[in-house]
């Protein structure tokens, strides 16, 4: 019998880990509306699980800052103010411009060449105005560029915040306007890093965000 070579581990996903990105997405994408009592029983049934994975998946959005657990009402969907969008933006802010800076000294051209090819995939979910794929590609390129800029701690917090951010970030793309206006800052932010232009894709990013707290905290305040 010939010699054959070592199976690889299969990685399984902890089951409580995939239940609370199930959830996370109900709460980014709006199903799960602010203020609402988490229905326990109905995605205990929905997702053919006990109640143990579903309160420790719960447990994990309650230290992502996406549901509140409370002694007397269970798990509720927490609420964005406009302070609390005004502060995680600012951060945020500081972190991606950071990191844009960073992207264009240490990013390999194979990063680059990645980076484009997702943002390609994001144009053709946009062309068929599906928010939800849309957005998902979106986040991958915010990460990739935040992961090509070479510093492991810079990476840890953002990742930590952005889970906070997401659904704020989901928020504003549900303006039309806002939407395609996302795009066209997202083909000048591309544009940047692949001139490795440091400081102008800093400043790029950091006006992105800005432009996706002014439309939060307007549908916060019920402007839009």
């Amino acid at each position: 019998m010939s010699e054959t070579a070592p199976a690889r581990p299969i990685h399984r996903t902890p089951l409580h880990d995939e239940v609370a990105r199930r959830i996370r997405d109900l709460i980014v994408e709006g199903e799960l509306a602010p203020g609402a009592r988490v229905p326990e029983r109905e995605l205990c049934e929905r997702f053919g699980i006990s109640r143990t994975p579903l309160r420790e998946a719960l447990k994990i959005l309650a230290s992502e800052g996406l549901v509140d657990l409370q002694h007397h009402r269970g798990a509720v969907i927490s609420q964005l103010t406009s302070e609390s969008v005004d502060e995680m933006f600012q951060v945020m802010e500081a972190l991606e411009a950071l990191a844009g800076e960073l992207a264009c000294t240490h990013a390999t051209d194979g990063d680059i060449a990645a980076i484009s090819a997702l943002h390609e995939q994001m144009l053709s979910h946009h062309a068929r105005r599906d928010l939800s794929e849309y957005f998902k590609i979106n986040q991958r390129i915010h990460e990739a560029i935040v992961n090509a800029a070479g510093n492991a701690l810079l990476a840890q917090i953002y990742r930590s915040l952005n889970m906070r951010l997401r659904r704020a970030r989901y928020m504003a793309n549900l303006s039309p306007p806002r939407w395609d206006q996302a795009v066209a800052e997202h083909e000048h932010i591309l544009a940047a890093l692949a001139a490795r232009d440091g400081a102008r894709l800093a400043r790029l990013l950091k006006e992105h965000l800005q432009h996706k707290a002014d439309v939060v905290k307007a549908v916060l305040l019920g402007d839009r």
